[in-house]
């Protein structure tokens, strides 16, 4: 894919962070010595490691130049890495590995969460944050608005624009670490953001989900797809009565330790 918007992304930084802040909250770690943050993003998530950490080597780990150059402009006294979570291998064993909100993109997760946890140091954690929402109406409407114009053939499968099927249920996550881990810890949990419209919610999609509907498509289709789109949304989010829309979104944490 294109590389990321920072800009765009950072739009609604105060709720992507929140979720990143009770994933935090729940690693049973007191000194850790190195944490990587995976996906790190424009930084927002390596900067609540290194505050509650902070005697830690921090590293944060992204695919995205544009979103590396905004984090060590954000945190110039941390360090930064172009890596890819999917083949990433440290130096050395870390004491945490956090990955919130980047796992989502990846496949095979019966493969991948076993080796990033068996990257651990002995009485590390990983811990994991992903969005849940393929079957919430933001992306269920994406996946029709795909077949349903003149765009649909440059997107191809929409089941695969969307990333269907790559996610476990969260019973399944703990089965798969389980076996491996000293305690493991799952829990869903679906946050409702007030919204000031369908263009505030095509917007918020447009930095992360929507991509992949986006970039096959030349400017006018595009254009063309968006209209679509926020139609449907329109829709598919009324008004509440205070005039707002609610935008539910669910997501999946897992926090695992490894023995020590």
């Amino acid at each position: 894919m294109a590389d990321w918007n920072p800009a765009l992304y950072s739009r609604f930084e105060d709720e992507r962070t929140r979720p990143a802040a009770e994933l935090l909250a729940r690693v049973p770690l007191d000194a850790p010595r190195l944490a990587y943050d995976l996906g790190c993003g424009p930084g927002n998530s390596t900067a609540l490691i290194a505050a509650r950490f902070p005697d830690a080597a921090v590293i944060g780990l992204d695919t995205s130049p544009a979103m590396l150059e905004r984090a060590r402009s954000r945190l110039p006294g941390l360090a930064f890495a172009q890596a890819d979570a999917a083949t990433w291998l440290p130096e050395r064993a870390p004491d945490l590995i956090y990955a919130n909100a980047v796992l989502q993109w990846l496949p095979d997760h019966p493969v991948l969460l076993p080796r990033l946890f068996g990257l651990l140091a002995p009485g590390g954690v990983l811990a994991v944050q992903m969005p849940d929402n393929l079957a919430e109406p933001s992306h269920r409407l994406m996946r029709e608005t795909a077949r349903a114009g003149s765009w649909a053939g440059a997107i191809g499968d929409p089941a695969v624009a969307g990333r269907v099927g790559r996610m476990l249920d969260p019973a399944g996550y703990y089965d798969l670490l389980a076996p491996l881990a000293a305690e493991v810890d799952v829990w869903r949990t679906a946050y409702h953001h007030r919204m000031a419209d369908a263009v505030a919610i095509v917007e918020w999609v447009s930095a992360t989900g929507l991509r992949p509907f986006l970039e096959p498509l030349g400017p006018d289709e595009a254009a063309g797809f968006l209209a679509a789109y926020e139609a449907a949304i329109e829709v598919g989010y009324p008004p509440r009565r205070d005039g707002r829309r609610l935008l539910a979104f669910p997501r999946v944490f897992i926090v695992a330790r490894k023995a020590s």
